[in-house]
C-alpha cells in the first residue's frame, strides 16, 4: 500500500515537473510574437487617436504615467508623447469615465497643447447592447465625431450633449453613456493642455514606482 501511494507520488511530481517545462518552453517561444502583436495594436491604436502625419518620433516608446482624479479616478494613466522633429505636439491619454450606465468606460483621448482633440477611442466598456455600445467603433462610427473639434476652456458649452446644449449627439433612449464619454474627453483634453512644461518630471512607463 505504501509503495502504491509513493510510486503514484513520484509520479504525479514527475508529470508536474514535466508540464512546468513545457509550459515554460513554450511562454519563451511564444512571448516575441506576443509582445510583437500587442506593439501593432497598440501603434494602431495610438495612430487613431493622433494620426502619424502629425509627429515622427516613436510615440509608443515615449511613455509616461499620470496620476489625476480628473481622469475618472486615482489610478496610474498612460500618456504617450507625441513629437514632430523632436518637438512635443500633440499626446495620447489613458482616462476613465466612471459613470457610464453600465460602470467605468476606458478610454484612449488625443489632443494637441492647444485644445484641439484629435482622436478618442473606447478601449473597454460595459454598457448595453444596442443602447449604448454604440460608443464602440465596431458598433457606430460616433466616436469619430471628436476628430478635429477645438475646446474652448472648461466652460465651453459646445462641448457637450445636445440634450445639454452642446454639439454632439446622444443616443436614442441611451444618454447616459454619450455624456459620460464627451465628459471624460473633455476633462481629458483640459489635462493635456497642461502637460507640455510637466513631461520632464512625469514618472516613465515601467518605473518602480509606477
Amino acid at each position: 500500500m505504501l509503495d502504491t501511494i509513493r510510486k503514484n507520488g513520484v509520479r504525479l511530481a514527475l508529470f508536474a515537473a514535466v508540464t512546468t517545462g513545457l509550459t515554460a518552453v513554450i511562454n519563451a517561444v511564444t512571448k516575441p510574437t506576443i509582445d510583437h502583436q500587442t506593439a501593432v495594436q497598440q501603434k494602431i491604436l495610438l495612430d487613431q487617436v493622433v494620426p502619424p502625419e502629425n509627429y515622427n518620433n516613436a510615440m509608443q516608446n515615449e511613455c509616461y504615467v499620470v496620476t489625476d482624479s480628473t481622469l475618472g479616478n486615482d489610478k496610474p494613466h498612460r500618456l504617450y508623447v507625441a513629437r514632430k522633429d523632436d518637438r512635443p505636439v500633440a499626446a495620447a491619454l489613458e482616462t476613465t469615465a466612471p459613470d457610464g450606465y453600465s460602470g467605468a468606460i476606458q478610454m484612449l483621448v488625443g489632443a494637441d497643447f492647444h485644445g484641439k482633440v484629435l482622436g478618442v477611442r473606447v478601449v473597454e466598456h460595459h454598457e448595453t447592447p444596442g443602447l449604448g455600445d454604440k460608443i464602440d467603433l465596431r458598433i457606430s462610427d460616433w466616436i469619430t465625431a471628436f476628430s478635429g473639434v477645438q475646446l474652448n476652456g472648461a466652460q465651453d458649452s459646445h462641448f457637450a450633449v445636445k440634450k445639454d446644449g452642446g454639439d454632439f449627439d446622444q443616443f436614442t433612449g441611451a444618454t447616459i453613456t454619450p455624456r459620460a464619454v464627451v465628459n471624460a474627453a473633455k476633462r481629458a483634453t483640459l489635462l493635456i493642455e497642461t502637460l507640455p512644461e510637466k513631461i520632464s518630471a512625469l514618472p516613465v512607463c515601467g518605473d518602480a514606482n509606477e
